[in-house]
């Protein structure tokens, strides 16, 4: 049995990169820990590592080291029946791209001439390895700018003289346009009985237009982005033509997927605030009554175990049922071929659970929620736009104890608008590229809240390795209320009384916590429970027995009556930034890792980005890979002193919760952090 694979000797390359290429490979752990268990062992074959030092001289040659040698090839026992594997490799000088030169363009146009020289400099520059990969690349460029000009039936050659003496290649790239052409007859075939016109009209090319490559893929995602077809296939009819401008018959292949689906699943929640199992079914229709509209329903219902919560395990007292429901209808081809029309809406009945402490004392408060929104969808190239009007009521009660006679219900609408730039090559497992993001809402009209709210956001992937991935995030909010807040600084700052009366207090605190930023949880700050970094201070209506002065008298830190679970509630806050980066590395097969680092704040006050205030955790994590995105298990540990900045972390807002006396919080999802 094979226990371990090394390539010794590799300095200019990647060991483990060569070592992916070999047919000997240690003998899979499963979960990364455990050999023999579910995965079988590896047997050590002579012959099979044989073949694999020729892989490894051929694999150099490809990235442009010809002069590599293999020197040994070792199998050595290390216990019974089990083997290390050893390959001494001697790379020898690297062979380097000298002159490039591309022939055959001096009648194109300019534009297209310029792009086509831009594009293979880019992809094998003078001075870099003489990677094969990099040089049938700048053929498949090259021809890719021409097609994407109309050049249907362009040709791109590629010829390279390597001087071994001196370690060069010159490279030369042959281009044969041949004529520009246009669009010809556009077939569909696979529809299984679909409407074609509503395809049609999401391909929105025609007859006549000019041939574009380009053109043709963004076609392509449109009729995937219609979500009833499992594959699509675009099958241009390349036959040559003495017409001086060709036009090119164009078959679109369908393959369509499964009108209905229905889904069916379930889970378990834990974390440093609640507990509770849950259930989901899901249905969808993907030609609601024709047109291909596509119809989504899904139920969540749920059970609390209410105080139960790591890491304590307390017992429950009380059982907290919920429910999550949402509808929504989408329609292609609304106002033009491919932007998409939806309604949506929800009924959502939840307890409001926010901190770690718990108040024996304290009502549990829950909502009863209803959220509708309309609203228009784009994708152009990778630039993706949405505008949506929402409305949102929120009417309270209790699961446990007495409702607060202030306390009523909220009702909220806003304009959302969302831009996003996606130059990511995966959008469930980025391994490079980048996102920008835009969200601004207007809140205002019909409701309670007045206020502007903006969150760009930036994401940027770096190949490390081929398996290896650093990820950066960064991301800042800033609120502009302007009929409520008014009672968060002396709340969150000042430990004292609002200077308002309780009624208007109770209004205020809803309002913010529906519409302020909050920091902290799995897909923010690590190393903090869900809304655990920002302004902290007193709620009044989870205390209804309590009259304010009462409640502010014993919240006074100097009492000693003070309780964290009734004084220290998260309010959210007004400023926001954070910050974050991953290093993420694989362990075995679908089983990967990171090693990460997260820092944030909230401020409650406008547009004041407190960057002492760090809340700086790190930690690390598991990934399993699935189809629907990674299952993500992180544990993040606030790092001592490390929390503001010249103070010490008792200063730190809140009173973020411990494991087993640990400043560490555990976090579970499915996808990336980021």
């Amino acid at each position: 049995m094979v226990d371990t694979v090394r390539v010794q000797g590799a300095d200019l390359m990647d060991a483990s990169e060569v070592e992916e290429r070999l047919a000997t490979a240690p003998s899979p752990k499963f979960l990364g820990l455990f050999r023999g268990l579910v995965y079988d062992y590896t047997v050590f074959n002579q012959r099979t590592l044989d073949l694999d030092l020729e892989r490894v001289e051929r694999y150099y040659r490809a990235r442009g080291f010809y002069d590599a040698r293999v020197r040994s090839g070792l199998a050595t026992t290390t216990s019974q029946g089990h083997v290390a594997v050893t390959i001494e490799v001697e790379e020898g000088l690297p062979v380097l791209v000298g002159k490039v030169t591309v022939e055959g363009i001096a009648e194109l146009p300019e534009p297209v001439r310029t792009l086509v020289l831009n594009r293979v400099a880019r992809t094998l520059p003078s001075g870099a390895l003489f990677d094969e990969d990099r040089y049938e690349m700048g053929e498949e460029r090259a021809t890719r700018v021409l097609t994407e000009a109309s050049y249907a039936f362009a040709k791109v050659t590629r010829r390279a003289q390597v001087d071994l003496a001196a370690h060069t290649a010159d490279v030369t790239y042959r281009v044969v346009a041949g004529p520009t052409a246009v669009l010809g007859e556009i077939t569909f075939r696979g529809l299984d009985g679909l409407p074609e016109l509503p395809v049609r009209r999401a391909f929105d090319l025609r007859p006549g237009m000019p041939y574009s490559t380009s053109d043709l893929d963004a076609a392509r995602v449109s009729v995937i982005d219609l979500g009833i077809f499992a594959n699509v296939d675009i099958q241009p009819d390349l036959t040559p033509t003495d017409d001086p401008t060709p036009k090119i018959p164009i078959v679109v292949q369908l393959e369509a997927a499964k009108l209905h689906a229905l889904r069916l699943g379930g889970g378990i929640e834990l974390d440093l605030i609640r507990t509770d199992v849950h259930g989901s079914i899901g249905w969808e229709h993907g030609s609601f009554l024709g047109g291909l509209r596509k119809l989504s329903i899904e139920l969540r219902p749920g059970l609390v175990f209410y105080p139960t919560r790591l890491p304590d395990f307390q017992s429950p007292t009380h059982l907290l049922p919920e429910a999550k429901t949402r509808v929504e209808l989408s329609q292609p081809g609304v106002l033009e071929a491919r932007t998409r029309g939806m309604i949506r809406a929800e009924y959502n009945i939840y307890p409001v659970l926010l901190s770690p402490e718990i108040d024996p004392s304290a009502s549990v408060l829950g909502y009863r929620e209803f959220r509708g929104a309309v609203g228009l969808d784009r994708t152009l190239w990778k630039l993706f736009g949405q505008v949506t009007y929402n409305f949102q009521r929120n009417d309270p009660f209790t699961y446990v104890g007495p409702l607060d006679a202030s306390l009523s219900g909220v009702t909220l609408s806003y304009l959302d608008l969302l831009v996003q730039l996606d130059f990511r090559n995966d959008k469930l497992s980025p391994h490079k590229g980048f996102l920008v993001a835009n969200d601004v809402q207007f809140a205002g009209g019909v409701g309670d809240a007045r206020d502007i709210r903006v969150q760009p956001e930036a994401r940027l992937y770096v190949p490390v390795t081929r398996r290896t991935t650093i990820a950066l995030r960064g991301s800042v909010g800033f609120l502009f209320p302007f009929n409520y807040g008014s009672t968060l600084l002396d709340n969150a700052e000042r430990k004292r009384l609002p200077a308002v009366d309780r009624a208007a207090w109770i209004k205020d605190v809803q309002l913010i916590y529906f519409r302020a930023f909050y920091s902290g949880g799995p897909n923010s700050n690590r190393g903090y429970a869900l809304r655990g970094v920002g302004p902290h201070g007193t709620i009044p209506f989870f205390n209804p027995t309590l009259a304010a002065i009462d409640l502010a008298d014993s919240c006074d830190r100097a009492n000693p009556s003070f309780n964290a679970a009734r004084c220290a509630q998260p309010l959210g806050g007004m400023s926001l930034w954070e910050l974050s980066i991953e290093f993420r590395f694989p362990i075995s097969g679908p089983l990967t890792s990171a090693l990460f680092c997260d820092t944030s704040d909230v401020s409650p006050r406008k547009v004041n980005l407190r960057f002492e205030y760090l809340h700086l955790s790190c930690g690390t994590g598991f990934r399993y890979a699935t189809p629907v995105g990674p299952i993500r298990l992180d544990v993040g540990y606030r790092v001592p002193g490390m929390q503001v900045l010249g103070k010490p972390d008792s200063a730190v807002e809140g009173i973020p919760g411990t494991i087993l006396g640990v400043p560490i919080a555990v976090s579970i999802g499915i996808g990336e952090a980021f």
